[in-house]
């Protein structure tokens, strides 16, 4: 991955030709967040911007979050950090600005060459556990370091993506997979859903450094629901590291995160070690070895005149940074250091060198005359037409709602208890235990008298605020609290899991579940449907898998819309489920 080829991956037709003022050169890549590429600072310095993902951009949770953690983020200078320079959370979508780092990932590097030898592990671990100084100093925990989030500059690690990971950790958006950390280097504590602290990136620089150290994750690879439960019951096997290493991957990795080191004993533990060597000096030789050859970073884009049809992504107003946004390129260009114009070499239409117009003669102001004469008639014409068609439209959408009345008035008259609908207006499944009609269902007669409310006294047709919580975790231990949308220590919430005598099920006293099957994308209206005449407060979960959606009602007249992420009941002692949560709450008068 040190090629500039492939570094450097030219913009498609999709991407942006510029965020905020910022000319983009190429693509750097893509992730959980959104893509990331290369541009440059007025005065020519490289930097990665990163382009949030429209589905996080339209979360407002997100970016209330995203804001929060920019504001923390600028504080953080460590020496091996990628500094965040600029950003703008409130743009569409939001984006952010680091420095760039030129030079490979970890994951890359291991890759390419295999497990790095005991000298440039330790210094790996002694710039990653001050890069973590740095941002645990101004607020921050990671969250999500691994492998992939280190890279390597020829003097040295660099920690990226740091103070963004909150902000995307609890949104409506990850159903589908997509939390924030990986499971092969997150912390016990992480894993099962515990208190979050500085001593959680501990945990993961222990397993990051394993992984340099070992050529692959040292609790293993497979489903993430597998190595989760490894990281939580199961002691690290350190056999396969060096010895020397052993101590100090014991002291990262304990159990207890109070235990742990903490990252100046890192700092200190490595460079008392990396003294033993020879001399100091062969870590950053051997450093730059692993590194590789230094990546040629392209110039900054040329401006080349007037704008494309390339829409470029644009910020709401001028940043700290930026009050003058450059010239957007062109759309078509070649990648910049294949033979780019130089800034000097300005065009010759918009932009170029002005050119004096020779004064008009009468002949020329004549046809000036007609030619105006002629456009106005024809705008007075086209005006006309406009009224015209203006009036026609109007008249037909009138008899148009006249009928759509008229046959609305008529389905109503004839309707009788049928089975619910989903969203998409065909026949909704519901799971066995489910009711599908009887008392108290909408469209059975016991509804008639209620016709514009719904079973949570709100008007028909008006959804309620939907609140988005994210990914919650519940097992034997805990509960979860709708109200907040927090994981309580006890069972005192809303909602328990329970595996007794071997059948693994949600429980509550004061809501009723249903199961949906069949297509996803249920709503506010489908799970208020089909919770209508729900009485069950124990729903069995042998038929749920990753991406089966759950309503739920509460006593109050919140519904609850569960979307399964990870059920683990092999191990009943150990079974829990994680679902991503969202609780549409009538607004209180």
């Amino acid at each position: 991955m040190n090629h500039t080829a492939e570094v450097f991956q030219p913009l498609q037709d999709d991407d942006p030709r510029t965020v905020a003022g910022y000319r983009l050169a190429a693509r750097l890549g893509a992730g959980g967040m959104g893509r990331v590429y290369l541009s440059h600072t007025r005065g020519g310095r490289p930097v990665a911007i990163k382009v949030v993902r429209s589905e996080l951009a339209d979360d407002q949770t997100f970016r209330r979050r995203f804001s929060r953690e920019i504001k923390a983020a600028r504080k953080v200078k460590g020496a091996y950090t990628a500094e965040l320079i600029d950003a703008d959370p409130d743009a569409t979508p939001p984006w952010l600005a680091t420095l760039y780092v030129p030079g490979p990932s970890l994951s890359d590097a291991v890759a390419r060459s295999g497990p790095l030898p005991v000298p440039a592990v330790l210094w790996l671990m002694a710039g990653v556990a001050e890069a973590l100084q740095a941002i645990h100093d101004a607020g921050i925990v990671h969250r999500d370091l691994k492998p992939a989030n280190v890279l390597l500059a020829d003097d040295g690690p660099r920690v990226i993506d740091f103070g963004i990971s909150l902000a995307a950790d609890s949104t409506a958006h990850t159903a589908t997979g997509t939390t924030i950390g990986t499971a092969q280097y997150m912390a016990p504590e992480q894993a099962s859903a515990g208190a979050i602290t500085a001593a959680t990136d501990v945990f993961s620089l222990g397993q990051t450094a394993a992984f340099a150290a070992l050529g692959r994750p040292l609790y293993g690879d497979g489903p993430a629901a597998t190595v989760l439960y490894r990281i939580v019951h199961s002691e690290p096997d350190l056999s396969g590291l060096p010895e020397r290493l052993r101590d100090l991957f014991a002291r990262c990795l304990a159990a207890d995160p109070g235990e742990r080191a903490t990252p100046a004993e890192i700092v200190e533990w490595c460079r008392r070690e990396l003294g033993r060597d020879a001399g100091e000096d062969t870590g950053p030789a051997v450093w730059r070895e692993i590194a590789g050859p230094p990546v040629t970073v392209p110039p900054p884009v040329a401006s080349t005149g007037a704008a494309t049809a390339a829409t470029p992504v644009a910020a709401p107003g001028p940043t700290a940074a930026h009050t003058a946004p450059w010239t957007v390129p062109q759309g078509a260009a070649p990648m910049p250091w294949q033979g780019a114009p130089a800034p000097w070499q300005g065009p010759t239409g918009p932009g170029g060198p002005f050119v004096p117009r020779r004064p008009a003669g009468p002949e020329e102001r004549k046809r000036r005359r007609r030619r105006a004469a002629l456009i106005s008639a024809a705008a007075v014409v086209a005006c006309g037409l406009v009224i015209l068609a203006g009036s026609m439209l109007l008249d037909a959408a009138g008899r148009g709602l006249d009928r759509a009345r008229d046959a609305a008035a008529s389905a109503a008259a004839s309707k009788s208890a049928a089975a619910p609908e989903s969203a998409s207006g065909t026949p909704r499944p519901v799971a066995e235990g489910s009711a599908a009609g009887g008392e108290g269902a909408p469209g059975s007669d016991s509804s008639a008298g209620r016709p514009d409310t719904g079973v949570d006294g709100s008007a028909a047709g008006t959804t309620p605020r939907a609140h988005a919580y994210g990914a919650l975790l519940v097992n034997s231990d805990n509960s979860l609290s709708l109200t907040d949308g927090t994981m309580r220590e006890d069972r005192k919430g809303d909602i328990r899991f329970d595996c007794a005598n071997a059948s693994c099920a949600l429980e509550s006293d004061t809501s009723v579940f249903t199961i949906l099957l069949g297509d996803p994308g249920a709503d506010y209206e489908e799970c208020r449907r089909m919770t209508a005449d729900q009485d069950a407060h124990r729903l069995p979960l042998a038929a749920a898998s990753a991406g089966t959606e759950i309503c739920v009602r509460r006593d109050n007249g919140d519904i609850v819309l569960f979307v399964v992420q990870v059920k683990s009941t092999a191990l009943p002692e150990a079974a829990f489920i994680t679902m991503d949560t969202t609780v549409w709450r009538p607004e209180k008068d």
